[in-house]
This record gives structure tokens, C-alpha cells and sequence, in this order.
């Protein structure tokens, strides 16, 4: 292999050579097109039934519901205002301090109601808050 003697007539070549870097970019997609659909399948199988077991009523979350009307209700019992929410949280958190909370609302609940109820469970000292929905 022979070297040609670089002349001051000609100059350095200043270009990059992008075509490693396409190429590279190119295998990457296509990797993220084959592994996507594999990560959003999820299998569906039938779980067997079991026996109830009774689970320590400690550990179980509360229920705090807000149906269409606005009535609030924490484990299937009416609250009258967010004054008796936040004292019936308060005596939940001196039995467990580390309970949490599954927000059961309806979708035509107001914003503004929910937003209160979260500021009360808040409030009360609850920082363990779930919202729970449904599986299309």
C-alpha cells in the first residue's frame, strides 16, 4: 500500500463519516420495534381458587369511596362531612400508623370534591394513597 505525499496544495479531509453512526441507529430501531409488542403482551391465565384465608384486618388498606353524589364512604360506611373523614382516619392511624388508602370514585364525581378528599386524607396523615380503577 502506497501513501501519496500530503502537498500544501491539498488540505486535510474535515468530513465525518456518519455512516457507522446510521448504521448503528438503524440496528437499535429495529431492536426496539422487535422487543416492544414482547414487552406490552401480558398472558392471561386462570388462577386456581383457593380456600378464603383471613388476612390480618392490620394489613388491609381502607376502603374510602366517593360515589356520583358526593357521599363519602370509608369501608362501606357514610361519612357525614370531611370534619368525620378526617377524624375517622385519625383513629385508623392510631390503630396502624402505616395503613394506606384505595380511592374507590365514580367517574362523574366533581374534581373539586376529590381534590378535597385527597387534601383530608392528607391532612389526617395518610401518605400511603392508591387510586383504583377498572380493566378495560
Amino acid at each position: 500500500m502506497a501513501f501519496k505525499p500530503q502537498s500544501e496544495e491539498e488540505s486535510a479531509l474535515s468530513e465525518i463519516n456518519v455512516t457507522p453512526l446510521v448504521d448503528v441507529m438503524l440496528v437499535l430501531v429495529i431492536i426496539l420495534l422487535v422487543t416492544a409488542p414482547l414487552l406490552t403482551q401480558s398472558v392471561h391465565v386462570t388462577l386456581p381458587k383457593t380456600t378464603q384465608t383471613t388476612a390480618d384486618v392490620k394489613d388491609q388498606p381502607l376502603q374510602l369511596g366517593v360515589d356520583a353524589l358526593g357521599v363519602i364512604t370509608v369501608n362501606k360506611i357514610p361519612m357525614a362531612d370531611l370534619a368525620a373523614l378526617e377524624y375517622a382516619l385519625k383513629s385508623e392511624i392510631e390503630k396502624n400508623p402505616e395503613i394506606g388508602v384505595h380511592l374507590y370514585a365514580d367517574k362523574a364525581v366533581v374534581y373539586e370534591k376529590l381534590a378535597e378528599v385527597m387534601a383530608t386524607v392528607q391532612h389526617a396523615g395518610i401518605t400511603k394513597l392508591a387510586f383504583v380503577t377498572l380493566e378495560n
